[in-house]
């Protein structure tokens, strides 16, 4: 494949996916993997397995329970969607059984709710699951796709070159803009790079290529899985947070809160931390049943704003005072900022207890003479005014956030 790629991208001026004018702020939306993974058993669980039915009645619960309205547009649908083989043109379809419709009629039900619809594919000879992949039907797969009224590409790695990466997954990027349709292309190129391979992606390449790429390992629906993601946000191997911005998105993975395996204050911390790194907000959640709890946080209307806002900067780790991190990101209007304290201690270590802790203002970025106004997202309760010189305290509890934002005073 890498000889073919090469010879291809000799030969034509490459179109890259950045020029699509899309993700102008994080994609926000839907998606089934962590929640549904590959349960195909549509004869004993029809309301849980990846066909039809799930998504349509996922579909419904996003334009009827106010998902569609806070932003949640996107529903992607992950692996196991295929049928085992393409068809006699090489041209994917939907396994008949599972999805008797096809992907073009899910498509148009899925826009008929005013949503948008996005499909998973894989850069190697097979899906992680062992379906179809794309090598050598990249430019058929980029058309079937445009098709079927795709809005959203996520171009997985399993079973591919690694070789081929840099070269295939710009050559994909090309094809999918080719069509003249506007598709989302979210790329995991850096993370099989990353962490599967130990080597520093190219991050400008992605960057130019992709409008999302999956930074790190698959999330999974526990504190330890959630910890780790953030802690390798806050590592920043290659510099990977710089080239975060409108139109390209580092992407920590799926929002997992709402599942299982997180308690209130990890549920904050999840919703809070990808605020701040400006990360899409992916839900992967069933939303039939999902507590009323999670879904307020899912959708804050203050905590979207902050994850969505306008100017596109990526927060970082500013300090660490005992077991609390601090984070902060530059947001809109000018000279405003997020903060998040994050009691990070892990639970195995024992003695984890709330714990106090007081950072100088100015020591968060808030240097303007006239101070700033103090509002906590979670509950739009104000904190009072700050100057630089005055102290901030908090109180964290072990796994938790306190959030504030602030904005100078008038």
């Amino acid at each position: 494949m890498f000889a073919l790629v090469l010879l291809f991208l000799n030969a034509v001026t490459l179109t890259l996916g950045l020029d699509n004018g899309l993700a102008l702020t994080p994609p926000m939306g839907w998606l089934d993997w962590e929640r549904f993974r590959c349960n195909i058993d549509c004869v004993n669980d029809p309301e849980n397995c990846i066909g039809e039915l799930l998504f349509k009645q996922t579909a419904d619960r996003m334009a009827s329970d106010g998902w569609l309205d806070a932003g949640y547009e996107y529903l992607i649908v992950d692996d196991c969607w295929e049928a085992e083989s393409r068809d006699s043109d090489g041209r994917l379809y939907a396994d008949p059984t599972r999805f008797p419709g096809g992907m073009k009629a899910l498509a148009d039900y899925v826009h008929s709710q005013g949503l948008k619809f996005g499909v998973h594919q894989d850069f190697g000879h097979e899906t992680c699951s062992h379906y179809p992949g794309s090598e050598f039907y990249l430019q058929t797969d980029a058309q079937t796709f445009a098709d079927w009224g795709v809005d959203f590409v996520k171009m997985d790695g399993c079973n591919s070159d690694l070789g081929d990466m840099d070269y295939g997954y710009p050559a994909f990027g090309m094809f999918l803009n080719k069509t003249g349709r506007p598709m989302i292309y979210s790329c995991e190129w850096p993370f099989y790079q990353s962490v599967k391979h130990f080597k520093i992606p190219d991050y400008a390449a992605v960057r130019r290529t992709c409008n999302t790429w999956r930074t790190n390992k698959d999330i999974q629906d526990s504190w330890d899985s959630l910890l780790q993601t953030i802690q390798f946000q806050d590592q920043d191997q290659g510099n990977f947070s710089q080239y975060a911005g409108p139109g390209g998105w580092n992407d920590p993975d799926m929002l997992i809160l709402g599942n299982f395996g997180l308690s209130p204050d990890m549920e904050r911390t999840q919703m809070a931390m990808w605020g701040i790194l400006a990360a899409p907000l992916l839900m992967s959640t069933d939303l039939q049943n999902i507590r009323n709890s999670s879904k307020a946080l899912l959708q804050n209307r203050r905590l979207i704003a902050i994850n969505q806002d306008k100017m596109g900067v990526q927060g970082k780790k500013i300090m660490t005072v005992g077991p609390v991190d601090v984070w902060t990101r530059p947001l809109l209007p000018t000279g405003s900022v997020g903060i998040v304290f994050f009691h990070s201690d892990v639970l195995t270590h024992g003695f984890h207890y709330p714990r106090i802790t007081t950072v100088q203002a100015q020591a968060l970025g808030l240097t303007a003479s006239q101070g700033y106004n103090l509002v906590d997202p979670f509950d739009g309760s104000s904190k009072g005014t700050v100057k630089p010189s005055d102290s901030i305290k908090v109180r964290v509890n072990p796994t938790g956030v306190i959030m504030y934002v602030a904005t100078p005073a008038s």
